[in-house]
C-alpha cells in the first residue's frame, strides 16, 4: 500500500507535490521564488475553515502578505472574474493561489488571464476560436485542491458564465496551467459528506465519460480505467468513514479525470450544465444523479467499453445493466438522489432544459449521436 504521509512530486505536465502536509511546503516555495504579496481566491465557505486561517497564518509567519478573494458563486459568473482582477491590480498583488473546489479554481484562472489581457473575458471563449487572443504571460500561478471532484488543479480552462443567460462560457489556454500544485489530501478530510460524495462523483463521471468519448486518445483511457479503479475503491469510506487512504486515492483520481478529460466528455455533462444554469444545481450533483442515465443511453455500441469498465472497477457483471445498477446503488449508499424531482426539477423545466442541454459543449464528443429528443427523453427519465 502506498504510504500517504511521504511528500512525493510528479509532474504531468504540471509540477505536483502530493501527500498528507504538502501544503506546509507553500510558503518556503513563494519565498524561494520571489513572492510575498500572493492573492488567494477561494469561496466564502472555504474562507472561515480552520485550515484555510492556517495556511494564512503560515504564510504571515515567513512575511508573506497575502490577500484573500472570496466573492466568487458556487457557479462562477464574469463578474466574480472582473472583481477578483482588480482586488489583484489594486492591492498590488505578485502572484495568484487558487485554493478550493471547481469554483474557486476556474475563478482564480481566470483572474489570471485576465490581468495582462483586456479584451472583453468572453472574447477569450474557446468554443468561439478566443484561444488566439491568449498572447501574453500570465502571473505566477498555484493551485491547492479541497475537494476531489473537477481536478482544475491540473486543468488548462476555467468554465465562467454570463451574469445574466448564465452561458457556460471555456476559457482555455495551456498558459493557464498552474506551475506548481500543492495536493494535501488532509485539507479535504473535514469535508461534509454530501460535498465529499458531489465532488466524488464528479470525478467519477470526468473518468468514465472521458473513457468513452469518441476522440483518439489512448494515454487518457488508461488514466481514467485507473481512476475509475480508485474511486470504487475509496469513494463510499471516503464519504462515509474517511481515512487518509480513501481521502488520497479520491484526489488523485479526481485529478486523474481532469487529465483524462482532455480525450473528451459528453451526455452527462450536458445534462448537468443545464441543471446548474436554470437552477444553480451543484455541479457534481447534477452529473451523480444524471449518470446512471447517461451511461444507460451509451451502453449499445460501447460493449466492449462497458466490459473494461466493469473489469477497471471488479464489479460482479460485465454488461450495461450492471454499470447502470452500480450507479444507482452508489449514489444511494453515498446519500444522493437518483431523480431529478428530488433536486427541484419540475415537468415544466424540460423543455427548456433539453434546449439547453443540446445547445450544450459537451455533448458532440459523446460515442453516438445525440438529439435534442434523447436529451427530454432522458430528462424524463429521470425526473
Amino acid at each position: 500500500m502506498t504510504d500517504f504521509n511521504t511528500i512525493r512530486q510528479y509532474n504531468f505536465p504540471t509540477v505536483i507535490r502530493f501527500g498528507a502536509g504538502a501544503i506546509k511546503e507553500l510558503p518556503d516555495h513563494l519565498k524561494k521564488a520571489g513572492f510575498t504579496r500572493p492573492l488567494i481566491v477561494t469561496d466564502p465557505n472555504v474562507r472561515d475553515l480552520g485550515f484555510f486561517k492556517d495556511i494564512l497564518k503560515s504564510l504571515e509567519q515567513k512575511s508573506i502578505a497575502a490577500e484573500v478573494f472570496s466573492g466568487i458563486h458556487k457557479n462562477p459568473v464574469k463578474s466574480d472574474v472582473l472583481a477578483g482582477g482588480e482586488a489583484f491590480i489594486s492591492t498590488g498583488r505578485d502572484a495568484i493561489i487558487g485554493i478550493g473546489g471547481g469554483a474557486a479554481m476556474d475563478v482564480a484562472r481566470a483572474i489570471a488571464l485576465r490581468i495582462n489581457h483586456h479584451r472583453d473575458l468572453f472574447d477569450y471563449d474557446d468554443l468561439i476560436g478566443g484561444d488566439q487572443y491568449v498572447t501574453e504571460d500570465v502571473p505566477y500561478f498555484i493551485t491547492v485542491p479541497t475537494t476531489s471532484g473537477t481536478g482544475s488543479e491540473v486543468g488548462r480552462s476555467a468554465i465562467i458564465s454570463e451574469d445574466d443567460t448564465h452561458r457556460k462560457r471555456i476559457l482555455f489556454s495551456p498558459k493557464l496551467l498552474a506551475k506548481i500544485v500543492f495536493a494535501d489530501p488532509l485539507l479535504s478530510m473535514d469535508l461534509p459528506p454530501f460535498i465529499t460524495a458531489a465532488t466524488g462523483m464528479d470525478a467519477l463521471t470526468h473518468n468514465m465519460e472521458a473513457y468513452i468519448a469518441k476522440g483518439f486518445h489512448p494515454m487518457a483511457e488508461g488514466i481514467a480505467l485507473e481512476g475509475m479503479a480508485l474511486i470504487n475503491q475509496s469513494i463510499e469510506k471516503a464519504v462515509n468513514k474517511p481515512d487518509l487512504e480513501s481521502r488520497s486515492k479520491m484526489m488523485i483520481a479526481s485529478l486523474m479525470g481532469a487529465v483524462a478529460f482532455q480525450k473528451g466528455l459528453g451526455v452527462v455533462h450536458s445534462l448537468a450544465h443545464p441543471l446548474s444554469q436554470l437552477i444553480d444545481t451543484h455541479h457534481g450533483l447534477a452529473n451523480a444523479v444524471n449518470l446512471p442515465y447517461g451511461m444507460q443511453f451509451n451502453y449499445a455500441g460501447q460493449e466492449a467499453q462497458f466490459r473494461r469498465m466493469c473489469r477497471s472497477m471488479e464489479l460482479s457483471g460485465e454488461s450495461g445493466e450492471t454499470m447502470v445498477n452500480y450507479l444507482f446503488d452508489l449514489n444511494r449508499s453515498l446519500g444522493l438522489p437518483t431523480k431529478l424531482r428530488d433536486i427541484g426539477v419540475k415537468e415544466e423545466h424540460i423543455e427548456t432544459l433539453s434546449d439547453l442541454a443540446f445547445a450544450d459543449f459537451c455533448h458532440p464528443n459523446n460515442p453516438k449521436p445525440v438529439s435534442r429528443e434523447n436529451f427530454k427523453q432522458l430528462y424524463m427519465a429521470a425526473l
